[in-house]
């Protein structure tokens, strides 16, 4: 099984080891082959993400299935919800069976939150979590902000997201943003889905 994932950048390429190793911790040997392709900051649109899904899924090298994921949040208006992005997304790719689009509700730092001890400690401020579930702290101040105030307060330095992503992940349990993240739980249920293994309840 050959699987391409299309994220946006740096975030979600520091996602990929934490994402290998709780696979690999359920799949074993029916671990799939899993590659990141970042794109330039966002998920192309429209004809362009058309285009390129149909590239990944023909020819001689071609993989199993593609799966986008997308922030909701990416500086435009062009998703108002996790719901609202893939929908757009299936919409532009047509209908292809083997395309899967994913989001992270506002942004993939949502994912992060759960961690907030581990965030604290890195950025050294006691700064509290924001209020409510991660993916619903939204578009007016996405998930993303909250981490990087904390470290500007902290470490006077701004969270960066190759560097303080991959740390937070590292020594943390995913299951933990899994029972907190809808959206999150969705897109790994779609890989163990394709690898034909039991579900996330």
């Amino acid at each position: 099984m050959r699987i391409a994932i299309l994220v946006e950048g740096a975030t979600e390429k520091a996602f990929e080891p934490i994402l290998r190793d709780f696979l690999k911790s359920r799949l074993q040997q029916q671990m799939p082959k899993l590659q990141f392709l970042p794109d330039d900051g966002r998920i192309p649109k429209e004809e362009k993400l058309r285009r390129k899904v149909e590239n990944l899924l023909t020819g001689r090298d071609a993989f199993n299935a593609v799966i986008a994921l997308t922030d909701v949040y990416t500086g435009t208006n062009d998703f108002q919800d996790a719901a609202d992005a893939k929908a757009k997304m299936k919409m532009w790719v047509g209908n292809n069976p083997n395309f899967y689009p994913h989001t992270a509700q506002y942004d993939f730092e949502a994912w992060l939150l759960p961690y907030w001890p581990t965030i604290q400690k890195l950025a050294g401020h006691n700064k509290s979590a924001p209020r409510g579930l991660p993916e619903q702290v939204n578009h007016n101040k996405p998930p993303s902000y909250h981490i990087k105030e904390i470290f500007e307060l902290g470490k006077k330095r701004s969270y960066s997201k190759t560097r303080d992503a991959a740390k937070i992940l590292k020594n943390n349990n995913l299951m933990d943003a899994v029972n907190l993240c809808p959206e999150l739980k969705e897109f790994l249920n779609t890989i163990l889905s394709l690898c034909e293994i039991d579900l996330i309840p």
